[in-house]
């Protein structure tokens, strides 16, 4: 059996995400797989490439082919040089910077005024109590 390490397409229309897998070379490009050995997301910015290294080394040790896309993928995380006996073999893939906090500048002046509770008159609410206390007094009655 003729197996191929390739990549299989997901996603949406214009927004491509694809796996990695191993499959048979006959199935069809979406088709059944054999194993899935990685991920790439080529829309994000840097690229998201994941391979699980172990997998891809027993693949290509008995014999997988790669595609040229799938290859040049492998070049990039160190895969292909380490399968083929550079010991100096280091993914060259960048990683995405963690986003640095906002902090807003303390010279400047805030643009949002907190707004000022109003104070309640203290002696309209005394009697507004007591007029309503007496209210259900008189219904009694």
């Amino acid at each position: 059996m003729a197996v191929k390490i390739r990549l299989k397409r997901m996603g949406k229309i214009r927004a491509p995400y694809y796996r990695i897998v191993v499959a048979d070379s006959r199935t069809k490009r979406d088709g059944r797989v054999i194993e899935e050995i990685g991920i790439y997301h080529p829309t994000q910015e840097p690229s998201v490439i994941e391979v699980k290294s172990e997998r891809a080394q027993y693949w290509l040790g008995v014999g997988a082919q790669p595609t040229e896309q799938v290859a040049a993928l492998l070049k990039l995380t160190g895969d292909w040089g380490i399968f083929k006996g550079d010991k100096n073999a280091v993914s060259t893939v960048r990683v995405k910077e963690a986003k640095v906090a906002f902090v807003a500048d303390e010279k400047k002046k805030p643009v949002l005024k907190p707004k000022a509770d109003k104070p309640v008159a203290k002696e309209e609410a005394p009697k507004e109590a007591v007029a309503d206390a007496a209210a259900p007094e008189e219904d009694k009655a």
